[in-house]
């Protein structure tokens, strides 16, 4: 039985906070089988006083709790305008969701565990000015139940690509796999830095005026350094089993420090090209041995990182999202779209074998709009598909 569309407008910035992504897609349901019917997607670039903001309170860095403050209406501000615009411009002024990941400004991790995880950009003001329900706070329910919070798209890695043997990878600021099988459980976690360490150190070279390496132009530029990349190599990180996750709190400009200390300093070509070889060789270490290859996220944009990639994995498919009728660059997005319906549904929304969590939970707080949502879901789905 098929019900249905509910429209539903995901917003997400990720561990690069340069821009705000909103994705519009009309969700039904087809039996046992979510279908996703993509809109159109905006993506809004911080103003430049406010991303310098976010860049000034991350990790390392201190902060004090009047700016947090200040940042979540700022954010949650900022989150509000996109929001109106995608409901104009994508969704003909009608929209029966959005769904906010927020701005992550702390992932909290001791000891391979996750103690809690902090996303900023209140989601009253979004409410406010729409007047939609919306689903935020999407994190913090599986790190309660024991999980790392993350990658919560994993779900929809494992729905979209059931019964196949195939890994998803999101190259954004920092990396992530789904590995889905026919005849295991799938599992999720974060490889290491995608994009994180290479726009840390072009921002710093550039003084601010470039925030990263466009079209892989000065990798393409550099030469790998082998025994800065062996350094680089040895973070105990990548040694870790999965679940597990990690953001800016390691992987930021003064974690590069140690490896570089009483060494030759690279240029900045050979240093982003090694840093490219870095995020390369961990994703491709975490995902060997999958057929199919599946990327998504800004990093596709990079002809080097994703030359490299190929070039590690010789024997796998390596291919965008695209290819499959998922936009790369709005897939994070329309993954916090269907998390949120699933929400509103009384559905879970994460694997425990993907996140680590005791079980699967329900995500997110809502606040209420003009209206909530119907449900339309009365069990769990099995699948999902993409349509154009």
């Amino acid at each position: 039985m098929t019900s249905a569309s509910t429209r539903v407008i995901g917003l997400m910035s990720g561990t690069s906070h340069d821009a705000i992504d909103a994705a519009a897609a009309d969700i039904r349901v087809d039996g046992d089988t979510l279908v996703v019917t993509p809109l159109g997607l905006i993506s809004v670039p911080y103003a430049p006083e406010l991303r310098a903001a976010i860049s000034a309170a991350l990790p390392p860095a201190r902060t004090s709790v009047d700016e947090v403050c200040r940042l979540d209406t700022r954010i949650g501000q900022a989150f509000a305008d996109v929001a109106a615009r995608a409901l104009d411009e994508l969704c003909d002024g009608r929209a029966d969701l959005i769904v906010s990941h927020g701005q992550t400004l702390y992932h909290w991790v001791e000891d391979g565990r996750v103690e809690g995880t902090l996303q900023l950009g209140q989601p009253a003001w979004i409410a406010e000015k729409t007047g939609v329900t919306v689903v935020a706070d999407l994190r913090s329910r599986d790190v309660a139940a024991g999980g790392q919070g993350a990658p919560l798209v994993s779900i929809i890695d494992a729905l979209w690509l059931a019964g196949s043997s195939a890994a998803a990878v999101n190259l954004g600021g920092i990396a992530n796999a789904t590995l889905v099988s026919p005849s295991a459980d799938p599992i999720a976690f974060d490889t290491g830095p995608a994009n994180a360490l290479i726009d840390a150190v072009v921002t710093e070279h550039t003084l601010g005026a470039e925030h990263f390496d466009a079209d892989g132009a000065l990798a393409a530029a550099g030469t790998v350094d082998e025994a800065l990349l062996e350094r680089l190599l040895d973070e105990g990180y990548y040694a870790l089993p999965a679940p597990k996750s990690t953001g800016k709190e390691l992987f930021h400009l003064g974690y590069l420090a140690p490896f570089l200390a009483g060494y030759e300093t690279p240029s900045i070509q050979d240093l982003v090209a090694t840093l490219t070889a870095l995020t390369a060789r961990t994703v491709a270490d975490a995902v060997r041995g999958a057929d199919r290859v599946i990327v998504a996220g800004g990093g596709t944009h990079n002809p080097v990182l994703m030359g490299m990639l190929r070039a590690e994995l010789p024997h796998a498919d390596v291919v965008t999202s695209d290819t499959l009728g998922l936009p790369s660059a709005a897939k994070e997005a329309l993954a916090f779209a269907v998390l949120g319906f699933l929400t509103v549904n009384g559905q879970t929304g994460t694997l425990p074998s993907c996140t680590g969590a005791r079980h699967a939970s329900v995500l997110g707080a809502i606040v209420p709009g003009e209206s909530l949502p119907e449900r339309v879901l009365t069990g769990p789905p099995r699948r999902l598909r993409f349509e154009r």
